[in-house]
């Protein structure tokens, strides 16, 4: 998520990334809303709209990363071990350090431990995130001389056969019915996947596996910088790809939470909170139309006088270079938040603030938590020599 070398700044991917760790924070400080330690708990039709509502606005974040990471390092812009060289410093080392923070602070520190020579610790969940990355990275130099001589048509071509992926995970809800749930080791579930074209109990990789995912996303930063120029219509385009993105994700969330009832507290297994977020796969259309909507919006706004503003300089320049360590220890301090506000204020609207109970919680929580993490990871950035290695 950092600048490459030598590769002139983009004050606008600045103002994205900042708005991206704050859209994480808001997702996770709506979690608990819907997610408890029994399962599946929404507590009103307040929480409802707010959860759907917020979950629409800003699920894109972490696509945003993806994006931002495209649009300044790919195709490479250096050797392949230079490359990975820099991502080690700048990604492993501080997720190997706060993966075993969290392995040491959250649940049983030795199983923790054991379970991280197989994957991070599901306690902290949103490391994910930085094995998806590493994933990216690894491919990132096979790509490269492709990406530096494709021409837009045949990049286009490939961009649409990755927009028909973003259809899968819906084609599969259709197809698939009521699908059995299994079990995933982690004890979490997941509904057990309709196979297509392909696809099959001996056989995952089907036809449109190695073009789907989050390379795609690799291919709309790339497709963005070298193909798509700024005009009257970007902006316009922008917030209205993002308003259809938002729009659906908000009716399908809202109508996946309808199908439990309509007589709260909605309860049920921690299933039914998976099938409430089936709508906002990651990799799906609406998410992707929120994504690239609301890139083309802030790179249309860019401006070189804000490279001099205090705001910038001082405030939302720091924040965006800390911005990898703010993401790695957000969950540390913003679960207490949450659980403050959230005992504080009340639930829903029988709360302190009534109707307003819920969205103000969700927001105090994502801007308490913001504000610390971000000032403490400037501060360890900024000490010599081993900031680099804490938050990258």
């Amino acid at each position: 998520m950092s600048r490459s070398m030598g590769v002139k700044r983009e004050i606008w991917l600045d103002y994205l990334r900042v708005t991206a760790c704050f859209m994480v924070m808001v997702v996770h400080g709506t979690e608990p809303f819907y997610i408890c330690e029994e399962g599946a708990r929404m507590a009103t039709a307040t929480d409802a709209f707010w959860v759907s509502a917020f979950e629409a606005l800003c699920r894109c974040c972490v696509p945003l990363f993806v994006v931002a990471s495209s649009y300044l390092q790919f195709p490479l812009h250096y050797s392949t071990g230079e490359f990975f060289r820099r991502r080690a410093v700048r990604v492993l080392v501080p997720m190997a350090f706060w993966t075993l923070v969290y392995a040491l602070v959250w649940g049983e520190p030795v199983a923790n431990l054991k379970g991280l020579l197989l994957n991070f610790n599901y306690a902290a969940g949103h490391l994910w995130f930085v094995y998806m990355l590493i994933g990216l990275y690894l491919v990132m130099p096979l790509l490269s001389p492709w990406a530096e001589k494709v021409s837009r048509r045949e990049l286009e071509v490939y961009l649409g056969i990755w927009l028909f992926t973003t259809l899968i995970p819906f084609i599969r809800e259709w197809a698939g019915g009521e699908a059995p749930l299994i079990q995933a080791a982690d004890g979490l579930p997941a509904q057990a996947l309709f196979p297509l074209w392909g696809e099959a109990a001996w056989n995952p990789f089907g036809l449109f596996y190695y073009v789907s995912g989050f390379v795609g996303y690799l291919l709309v930063g790339l497709y963005l910088r070298r193909f798509l120029s700024n005009n009257r219509w970007t902006r316009f385009l922008g917030w209205s790809m993002f308003l259809m993105g938002f729009l659906a994700l908000f009716s399908s969330v809202l109508g996946h939470i309808s199908q439990a009832g309509d007589a709260f507290p909605l309860t049920g297994p921690l299933a039914t909170a998976v099938f409430w977020e089936n709508p906002l796969a990651f990799c799906g259309l609406p998410v992707v139309l929120t994504t690239v909507g609301l890139t083309l919006a802030f790179r249309s706004c860019h401006s070189e006088r804000s490279e001099e503003s205090p705001f910038y300089r001082h405030i939302l320049l720091p924040l965006s270079k800390a911005g990898y360590g703010m993401y790695l220890m957000h969950m540390l301090v913003l679960a207490p938040f949450s659980a403050f506000y959230r005992g504080w204020l009340g639930v829903g609207p029988d709360g302190l603030l009534g109707a307003w109970t819920t969205p103000v919680e969700v927001l105090a929580t994502a801007f308490s938590a913001f504000v610390v993490v971000g000032l403490v990871s400037i501060l360890l950035q900024r000490i010599p020599r081993v900031g680099k290695w804490l938050v990258g």
